[in-house]
């Protein structure tokens, strides 16, 4: 028999998928952020955290907790917006759902399933951060971390990362292929595959490591040709946008959702991480590549695009914002969904045209503080002219 309290948390639930989103105050031109999350761990279906029956679960118990959702691929399909969310359950292991709604900022809902992935990699103990491709070949493709045990390392911590990949027509039945490899890197986190073909290749964006936390002598975030999707294997990682000394990439940087294409280039929405008194804190950066050549960067703005604000700064991870996945519509308006805090995840709205302006006309980082403090003056003096003219 169902537990009459499932009807009461029932209620609760559903006044949160029903909550409708508004703009924040927060202000750049950049992009609008919104006040509430678009998925968190109040969106899971009952069903996957409590046995309904009252018989073999008389108080009404959680049975398998959820922990958090976050870090999410995105894609729109047929008029609707997809979120494949990672869902880190009470004993730390992360899985997938897919989560559907009419419009791109509330009113996500879960299928009834996460995602049941084909157990053909036996050493893998946690799966997590998926990034989905449209690609031209007609298949959707997920990209994301397959975590094992290093047992090399007698450290229980020590982990090994690789790049899982599944394809799909339609988010419900998911074909595993074998996992990424990358000849001249170890291991590999936050890889992406590009939409399109080059030079007939598929092409992935990776993240060369010596190891599953430090990436040591990657450079930054790679660009790889594969010639089979089936026997995925990438010879050489050209280093696209790189890490650089005192930026917020200092310590390291990803990928994040699939590369945007526009008439200027195509817009990468990426990861940056620098170390700070308080740990590693993970910022939202953008930079463009050459539509004919993507591994070229043609612009990388100062700085970072979105940072952890107020609440966004608390959570299991804390000071962390991340992003794996973008929706770029066919109107022109783009939705970055990043999580903050490793606990929950958001939307930011901003369009095509924005982004183009934002990564081809904000200036780059001239890296040294004195040239940083002259190109801000340069700016000012500008506008105190222009000020002074409204008098």
């Amino acid at each position: 028999m169902l537990h009459p309290n499932y009807y009461v948390e029932k209620a609760k639930q559903d006044a949160v998928l029903e909550r409708k989103n508004i703009k924040s105050q927060d202000y750049n031109g950049v992009y609008d952020r919104y006040e509430y999350p678009v998925l968190t761990r109040e969106h899971i279906p009952l069903s996957w955290k409590y046995d309904l029956d009252t018989a073999t679960n008389p108080f009404f118990m959680e049975r398998l907790g959820v922990n958090a959702v976050f870090n999410s691929g995105a894609i729109e399909l047929n008029g609707k917006f997809y979120l494949v969310a990672r869902i880190e359950g009470n004993d730390r292991k992360s899985f997938f759902g897919v989560a559907e709604s009419d419009n791109p900022i509330d009113g996500f809902k879960f299928f009834d399933y996460p995602i049941l992935l084909d157990d053909t990699c036996k050493e893998e103990t946690n799966v997590y951060d998926m990034r989905l491709t449209q690609h031209e070949d007609g298949w959707i493709y997920g990209v994301f971390c397959s975590e094992s045990k290093d047992t090399k390392n007698k450290d229980l911590s020590s982990a090994v990362a690789a790049a899982g990949i599944v394809r799909t027509k339609d988010l419900k039945k998911w074909e595993r292929l074998p996992n990424l490899k990358t000849l001249r890197s170890p291991q590999q986190r936050n890889v992406v595959i590009h939409p399109e073909f080059v030079n007939g290749k598929y092409a992935f964006y990776t993240r060369p490591m010596d190891d599953f936390i430090d990436t040591g002598s990657g450079g930054g975030i790679g660009f790889g040709l594969c010639a089979d999707i089936t026997n995925p294997v990438v010879d050489e990682e050209i280093i696209t946008s790189a890490r650089k000394y005192h930026t917020i990439t200092e310590a390291k940087n990803g990928a994040g959702a699939v590369p945007i294409k526009t008439p200027r280039g195509w817009i990468h929405i990426a990861h940056g991480v620098r170390n700070t008194a308080a740990g590693l804190r993970y910022v939202i950066y953008a930079f463009a590549t050459d539509l004919k050549d993507p591994s070229k960067v043609i612009a990388e703005p100062s700085g970072m695009m979105i940072g952890p604000r107020g609440w966004e700064r608390c959570g299991d991870v804390s000071n962390v914002v991340f992003t794996n996945g973008a929706i770029a519509r066919a109107n022109g308006d783009v939705y970055i969904y990043y999580a903050s805090s490793d606990t929950r995840l958001h939307a930011a709205s901003t369009t095509i045209e924005k982004l183009m302006d934002y990564v081809f006309n904000t200036p780059k980082d001239p890296l040294r503080s004195v040239e940083c403090v002259a190109q801000r003056c340069d700016m000012i003096k500008k506008n105190l002219e222009i000020l002074s003219k409204e008098k």
